[in-house]
């Protein structure tokens, strides 16, 4: 164990920055380094763009340069926590770079959070400084954050982005104020640690209170190497990215990886299928991560147009259960792209992805993707022990791109094994040699008169109902057999299905009738986190009420 230049305790050891280290995974960069030299090698390419807003790379570098003065102009010293609340502007990029280039720790809020979650998580990380819009489509931050701040005696500065309200910094005169004192390359910069925590990011909670996972400039260094090289990604590439950039595949995609390879990456604020279309014909993007929604909501819209999108090239989805029979109606309107499900978490950002040259293309709609830069074993829930090919059990995981820990020690001590694997709380197993299948959530599990029923397996079938657009099933308390499962759908415009038409679609499909919901909620819509997860615990919570 290490105690972190943040004063948080992590699982950090010499003999892990040994190892990864010589293996190459581990590479002593942070993302200031990789913006620095995309910088000077090609100034006038194009980094960010966000709506009518465009920076290059020699004005990226320079604005974060401005910005890193500011914040040593702040008192703010290595280990510092920046928190930001804030959609897909390009200012989060500023933050974020400018955050590594000072040895802070960045801390990315989700904007739909409120009072109970905002609060908790500031308190936790004891953020010195908050970033946030003044108000965003019906939410006023600045309420929200007023109401907060007697609570929160480490927050020093509240700056507001994109508005002007007294009383309150703004992120412009900001910038202004850097503009004015340049002297960029004279900064006295204090040197980062590329092993020192650089990100904290809370867990999206929905099993419990948010757990704020750190991760160092070489952990998430080595997730974005290893994905350039595995996708052969170079700097002709574009990045679509509509994910949120306040949850891991939205951070990692849309702020760090195009400083892998010098890309373009463009901004969208709000998801609209639409809109996402325009975007991508516009500036030819090729490569995107977004949660499952959005994959079937592109392919719905490219169907309704009868149009494609050539020049994507790879689309990889997860967050939710992915149905096969999207993957292989997206193989149809983007012709050119591996459409593929992706499996990880913040804890461990991607696990598995993609199909390896030569193998069926299949695997990439029926499984989630081929295990890499990841040592993974399937282990027995109730011994532990690894278990053979194609069995089901716990995934566990060890790696260069693995957390160094959570916030709360305790936390960390019960998610690590003696051997330094990650314990996940997912259920799956490995096929074909490398790829993984994840059948659910140990926490998800259904126990019907003693038997284990996991839900994906029924969501997985019922997504491939015409009438179906989203299924999500859950446990329903039983008072004989304890619990038994109830489904919860949302139907396609014009579609219909009745609990016993359900049943027998289930049975025609080979589910065992042990398996079958007893009770059926047809919904308007499913509750979802900003990753796309459905928040099952609502629609527990929905049934005991």
């Amino acid at each position: 164990m290490t105690i972190d230049i943040s004063g948080w305790e992590t699982r950090l050891t010499d003999e892990m920055v040994s190892r990864y280290s010589a293996s190459g995974a581990w590479r002593g960069l942070t993302i200031a380094d990789r913006l620095k030299d995309w910088a000077s090698r090609t100034p006038d390419a194009v980094a960010i763009v966000d709506g009518e807003t465009s920076l290059t790379y020699a004005a990226f570098y320079s604005r974060s340069l401005g910005l890193a003065n500011i914040f040593l102009e702040q008192g703010l010293e290595p280990g510092d926590i920046v928190s930001f609340q804030l959609p897909n502007w390009y200012e989060a990029m500023i933050i974020n770079t400018a955050a590594a280039m000072t040895g802070l720790i960045v801390n990315p809020i989700v904007p739909i959070y409120r009072d109970a979650e905002v609060g908790f998580i500031l308190d936790d990380a004891k953020a010195r400084v908050l970033f946030i819009p003044e108000s965003l489509r019906s939410t006023n931050y600045v309420e929200i954050i007023e109401r907060l701040r007697p609570q929160l005696p480490k927050l020093e500065h509240v700056v507001l982005v994109r508005a002007r309200r007294d009383g309150y910094q703004a992120f412009d005169d900001w910038m202004s104020q850097a503009d004015e004192t340049k002297g960029t390359e004279t900064l006295d910069l204090p040197t980062v640690d590329p092993n020192a925590v650089k990100l904290v990011l809370y867990t999206s909670g929905t099993t419990g209170v948010p757990k704020g996972v750190l991760h160092s400039h070489n952990t998430l260094g080595a997730e974005i190497d290893a994905f350039v090289h595995q996708r052969a990604l170079t700097s002709t590439d574009v990045v679509f990215m509509p994910s949120p950039i306040t949850h891991i595949a939205g951070y990692l995609y849309g702020m760090e990886l195009l400083l892998a390879c010098g890309m373009k990456t463009v901004y969208m604020g709000r998801w609209n299928a639409a809109e996402a279309v325009d975007l991508i014909a516009r500036h030819e993007a090729s490569f995107t991560a977004a949660a499952t929604p959005f994959l079937a909501e592109l392919v719905l819209e490219l169907e309704r147009r009868g149009g494609k999108l050539p020049s994507m090239r790879f689309f990889g989805c997860g967050g939710a259960p992915v149905a096969p029979d999207i993957v292989e109606r997206a193989s149809v309107v983007l012709p050119n792209c591996e459409t593929t499900r992706a499996y990880g978490a913040t804890e461990a950002p991607t696990v598995s992805y993609g199909v390896v040259p030569g193998d069926p293309i299949g695997l990439a709609a029926t499984t989630d993707g081929s295990i890499v830069n990841h040592d993974v074993r399937i282990v027995d829930i109730a011994t532990g022990k690894p278990v053979d090919e194609g069995q089901e059990g716990e995934i566990v995981t060890r790696g260069p791109e693995v957390m160094l820990g959570y916030a709360n020690p305790a936390a960390t001590a019960e998610a690590f094994d003696e051997e330094g694997f990650f314990h996940t709380g997912d259920l799956g197993f490995i096929s074909h040699g490398t790829y993984i299948t994840v059948t659910g959530r140990m926490k998800d599990i259904i126990i019907r008169g003693g038997e284990n029923i996991a839900p994906k397996e029924i969501e997985d079938v019922l997504h491939r109902h015409p009438a179906v657009r989203e299924a999500s099933v859950v446990a329903m308390p039983h008072e004989r057999l304890g619990e038994t499962p109830c489904a919860f759908i949302v139907l396609n415009q014009g579609g219909a299905l009745g609990l016993d038409e359900m049943i027998a679609f289930l049975e025609q499909h080979k589910v065992a009738k042990q398996k079958f919901p007893e009770k059926l909620v047809i919904a308007e819509e499913l509750p979802h986190n900003a990753a796309g997860k459905v928040l099952k615990h609502i629609l527990k919570a929905q049934l005991k009420n």
